[in-house]
């Protein structure tokens, strides 16, 4: 039961259930973005590099030619699909890019929250110095 109470302590607590939530949103994240290499950005290097489709991309370690991919793995030959890892290099840049993105702006959104709070306090301290002053004055 004290084990039960404890796994329960730990994954309602804050970092567990906000590491879970970012575990989540980027798998589904990862999704868009090698959706976005496989469907909009391939098809589009594809028409530069005649028509070769990056998953086409192999090397059939027995040595024999096969017309495509397809017919190579259909005749159980043994092959280094190097178009798949070309695709998923492609797919984590992208990726690290984006993160990339979005720490910086979320970096750059605190930092102007914090000169915002510095300035706020700065004029504060400026009124409060100027009522002090008058106040010697009198």
């Amino acid at each position: 039961m004290r084990i039960l109470k404890e796994f329960k302590d730990f994954a309602l607590k804050g970092n567990a259930m906000d590491l879970a939530i970012g575990v989540i949103i980027g798998a589904a994240f990862g999704k868009i973005v090698s959706s976005l290499v496989e469907d909009v950005l391939m098809p589009f290097i594809a028409v530069f590099t005649g028509g070769v489709s990056f998953k086409e991309l192999y090397f059939a370690t027995d040595g024999k030619h096969y017309d495509n991919l397809a017919k190579a793995k259909e005749a159980g030959a043994n092959i280094i699909s190097y178009g798949n890892f070309i695709q998923s290099i492609l797919d984590f840049t992208i990726i690290a890019f984006c993160i990339f993105l979005i720490v910086k702006l979320i970096i750059s959104h605190k930092k102007k929250e914090e000169t915002s709070a510095v300035a706020t306090i700065s004029s504060t301290d400026a009124l409060l110095t100027e009522i002090r002053d008058a106040l010697k004055n009198k």
